[in-house]
């Protein structure tokens, strides 16, 4: 069995469907079932998976105690993902030492441990985005970001480890199954929504000079992508090439918020439609103008295959949505 945790949500949901498919023997998806404000809307992308159980995330340490000696490997991706979040504590306890607890069975159990880091650890990238730099040397913008950079600088120091451990910092993830992040969805979703309502599309405006507005830049990855580089490390060992350590999970490329707005509206065969507005002031402090995976360190991992650029990905996505919308 393969524990999969936040299965519920985004990523997750997505990566157990995927091992499902494959083949992979059952899958154990955990979330905050008892207690998520969301587990009712996320329960629908479950539905849709064959799972050996369903384990709410606090019950999963005494579920591991007596089932397991038959997990082959746990991939973590459940973290409460709000770059707005200001509950240090929470914050802290959620994603950093319910994170070191499941190192330290998969440590005991000699089972490998993916887990889900952040691009949001190097911050404004003002130390560039190297997955084989010294990360000490990075600053988070937000408590969100600073709790995933902290368990990396743990991980990296821990003399015990798991078998095969890795961790992901995921860039700009997009795709189905994200429909109940909220404000904290895609641009892709926010976008189809307000095009299918009003026939227009609002970005940002630039507060930064010589940056104009929608041309702030991201590493925009699609979802199954994403999926597909994480559980390449479930295939292969810890090895000279492929280290055990952090992955960057992007496509190289950075591409603009326009771009990405003008591949929503041709995947919906319209012309582009797009008003600039007013960056709230509650993320002018923490905003990055500009992400770019590299992706070196991945590629020599043995990860190979190509990424979909946005056109690709976003006209996937978009046939998916509009499926699903008149299905309804």
């Amino acid at each position: 069995m393969i524990v999969v945790t936040g299965a519920a949500g985004f990523i997750g949901s997505i990566t157990a469907a995927r091992l499902a498919g494959a083949g992979r023997g059952p899958v154990v998806a955990v979330d905050a079932f008892a207690n998520a404000p969301d587990a009712r809307r996320t329960s629908g992308y479950l539905a849709r998976i064959e799972t050996a159980a369903q384990v709410d995330r606090d019950d999963l340490p005494a579920w591991l105690e007596k089932q397991g000696r038959s997990v082959e490997a746990i991939v973590h991706l459940g973290a409460c993902s709000d770059t707005t979040a200001t509950d240090r504590e929470f914050m802290m306890r959620n994603n950093l030492e319910y994170t070191k607890s499941l190192w330290r069975w998969c440590t005991q159990a000699r089972a490998p441990f993916l887990y889900a880091s952040s691009a949001a650890t190097y911050g404004n990238g003002e130390a560039g985005y190297d997955d084989e730099a010294d990360p000490a040397r990075l600053k988070p913008l937000n408590l969100y970001g600073e709790s995933k950079h902290l368990f990396d600088l743990w991980a990296l120091k821990e003399k015990e480890t798991p078998p095969r451990w890795a961790g992901f910092k995921y860039f700009n993830v997009y795709g189905p199954n994200e429909g109940h992040k909220g404000r904290m969805a895609s641009i892709v979703l926010h976008a189809w929504k307000q095009i299918k309502a009003t026939g227009r599309v609002r970005l940002f405006k630039s507060h930064r000079a010589g940056i104009p507005d929608g041309g702030q830049k991201r590493d925009f990855v699609y979802v199954g992508d994403a999926v597909d580089a994480t559980l390449h490390f479930l295939d292969a060992p810890a090895s000279a090439t492929a280290p055990n350590g952090l992955y960057n999970v992007g496509t190289g490329q950075a591409r603009t918020f326009a771009d990405l707005a003008k591949a929503v509206f041709a995947a919906l065969g319209l012309a582009p439609n797009i008003d600039y507005v007013d960056m709230p002031q509650d993320l002018r402090a923490q905003y990055q103008y500009f992400t770019q995976a590299c992706v070196a360190k991945l590629r020599t991992a043995g990860f190979t295959r190509p990424f979909r650029s946005i056109e690709e990905g976003v006209q996937e996505y978009i046939t998916l949505l509009e499926a699903e919308a008149k299905a309804t």
